[in-house]
C-alpha cells in the first residue's frame, strides 16, 4: 500500500497537510474546533464547491480498515503567508483494486483563489511524491470536460488526454510513468 508518510509536503506557497481521522470527524461533523485541529484559518467558504460530501466517509472507510492510508488518501492545502496558514483546497489519491498499478488522484479548491497556480502547485507537488514511491505504472484523473481549469491543471502536471472517463460524461488524463 502507498504511504507517504504524515509529513507535510511543502511547496513555496503551499503546505498539505496528511488528513487524520479527527480532521475528518470535525469536518464531517462542522465541529467549530476543525480549524484549531488542523492549525490554520479555515474560511467560511469551506468546503469547495465541488466537493463531494460522501468523500469523507469515504477516507473514514479507509481508516479504519487500513489506518496506512493516512498519509496519502487526502491532504488539506494550506496556504502559507504572512506567518499564517490558510485552508484554500484539498488533494487526494487513492488506488482501486482492480487497478492496483495506477493511482487516481483528485483535488479541489476554494473559487476565491483560483486562477493563481496554487492547486496546480498542490497537485504536482503530491503526483512528485506518488512518483518518487516507484510504485506505480501511471497517474489519472477525470474531470467534466467543460471544466477547463481542471484540465489545464492536469496538462500542467504532465497528463495527456486518454479517452472517456468512468462516469457518464467524464473525460480520463493520465501520466505513465517509467519503472
Amino acid at each position: 500500500m502507498l504511504q507517504l508518510g504524515l509529513e507535510d509536503i511543502l511547496t513555496p506557497r503551499l503546505a498539505l497537510i496528511a488528513i487524520t481521522q479527527a480532521m475528518v470527524l470535525a469536518e464531517k461533523n462542522s465541529d467549530p474546533r476543525f480549524a484549531e485541529i488542523v492549525g490554520c484559518t479555515v474560511p467560511k467558504e469551506w468546503p469547495p464547491e465541488n466537493r463531494e460530501p460522501h468523500v469523507l466517509d469515504w477516507v473514514l472507510e479507509h481508516f479504519e480498515r487500513d489506518p496506512t492510508t493516512v498519509g496519502w488518501t487526502r491532504f488539506l492545502a494550506l496556504q502559507q503567508r504572512d506567518g499564517g496558514r490558510t485552508l484554500i483546497g484539498i488533494v487526494g489519491g487513492f488506488v482501486k483494486e482492480t487497478a492496483p498499478e495506477e493511482v487516481e488522484v483528485g483535488w479541489g479548491i476554494l473559487q476565491q483563489f483560483e486562477g493563481r497556480g496554487l492547486i496546480t502547485e498542490a497537485a504536482q507537488a503530491f503526483i512528485q511524491a506518488i512518483r518518487a514511491t516507484g510504485q506505480f505504472t501511471s497517474i489519472a484523473a477525470h474531470t467534466f470536460p467543460w471544466l477547463g481549469a481542471s484540465i489545464r491543471v492536469m496538462e500542467k502536471c504532465g497528463m495527456t488526454f486518454d479517452g472517456p472517463g468512468e462516469e457518464q460524461g467524464t473525460v480520463r488524463y493520465r501520466m505513465r510513468l517509467t519503472p
